[in-house]
């Protein structure tokens, strides 16, 4: 199914609900300074993150260890992974992505009235920036429509009545979904870990954070200036993004940077903070990024799940040893969360700042 539904060409513009003009051209404002724009050429698109088939994980089908081996050694090489053969219906992928371009072909006065930088606001469209020199905010050519996955109906209520039915429909039915994916997942990572399968599922709590970030990355005038969303970790455990048929993902491997094709049907997994902290960074939270072109808007759902606010997280206990001291120190999420907001506009390096000292 193509998920980009043949609509790449329909808007010869686009104006983001925070901008007073269509983005026809580059405005000042957008393009980074040298050091920080992306250099094409660089880009490795020979080698990619492993793609993983998933048709034993569900029908109660008990893990290969073939595959439980293939996730714990993407977990550690790359942070990054692609999962097929997941169990979600292809056509609740479908819906969802749907409404999301249905969302953002929104006339831009109806997004702004939730366009918000407060990051308290529960529900919010919003734009990244990147702080330069002299303290000037660079923005990223994106625009992106943050809410919890539930409850739904908080959400749905603050939208415009013609999207609400169809966001509620498509969002219900994909979130129960990557739920039960993301258990899935989180028990396989655990047993590459040698942990018990529900490990890391208990460690992040009975109240999980669980955010959604719709992505809408719209054609580039100048790509070679601008970057889609700068390089960064995400901060909670794990990320499912469904992406559309454009490319534009790319994470960094070994400090070369390399694209993430889309594979139709597929989802990409990327491990988060929380999970380098609690495998005591033996599994990878890795930088990535997104470019821009000049040709096709792309989309994107990017499901975060994370830990409970009040959650203490720390290197789990049976992962530590002598030849394997803690790296990080234990702390509340509330605790880290606070960090991430007070490095905005930054490459943000907020598990780094919960290091222990390296005593050797």
């Amino acid at each position: 199914m193509n998920l980009d539904l043949k609509i790449s060409n329909k808007m010869k513009s686009f104006q983001l609900a925070n901008e007073s003009s269509p983005l026809s051209v580059t405005p000042n404002n957008f393009i980074l300074p040298e050091s920080k724009r992306p250099n094409h050429s660089e880009v490795k698109s020979l080698d990619s993150i492993p793609i993983i088939d998933l048709s034993y994980s569900h029908d109660n089908n008990p893990p290969s260890l073939e595959v439980i081996h293939k996730i714990s050694k993407a977990c550690e090489e790359f942070g990054f992974f692609q999962v097929v053969n997941h169990g979600v219906p292809e056509q609740v992928c479908h819906k969802m992505m749907k409404a999301i371009t249905n969302l953002f072909e929104l006339p831009s006065e109806e997004r702004e009235s939730l366009y918000s930088t407060d990051h308290t606001k529960s529900v919010r469209f919003l734009n990244y920036y990147l702080k330069v020199e002299g303290g000037e905010k660079i923005k990223c050519w994106s625009e992106c429509f943050s809410h919890p996955w539930y409850p739904i109906d908080d959400t749905i209520s603050l939208l415009p009545e013609k999207i609400r039915t169809q966001y509620r429909e498509a969002f219900t039915e994909y979130a129960k979904e990557i739920g039960s994916l993301v258990r899935r997942l989180l028990g396989l990572i655990s047993i590459g870990l040698g942990l018990e399968e529900d490990c890391l599922l208990k460690k992040l709590g009975e109240q999980p954070r669980q955010r959604a970030q719709a992505n809408f990355y719209p054609p580039c005038p100048d790509p070679e200036l601008t970057m889609g969303l700068t390089e960064h970790t995400d901060l909670n455990a794990l990320t499912v993004l469904l992406q559309s048929e454009v490319s534009g993902l790319q994470v960094n491997k070994d400090g070369k940077w390399i694209s993430v094709p889309f594979v139709p049907n597929a989802f990409v997994i990327n491990l988060a903070d929380q999970i380098q902290v609690l495998s005591n960074g033996r599994y990878k939270s890795v930088l990535h990024r997104a470019v821009t072109n000049n040709v096709s808007q792309r989309v994107s759902m990017a499901m975060f799940y994370g830990p409970s606010v009040d959650n203490t997280v720390g290197p789990i206990q049976v992962l530590i040893d002598e030849e394997h001291p803690p790296k990080y120190r234990n702390y509340r999420f509330s605790e880290f969360l606070e960090e991430f907001f007070k490095q905005e506009g930054r490459r943000r390096m907020v598990k780094e700042a919960f290091e222990l000292p390296n005593e050797n």
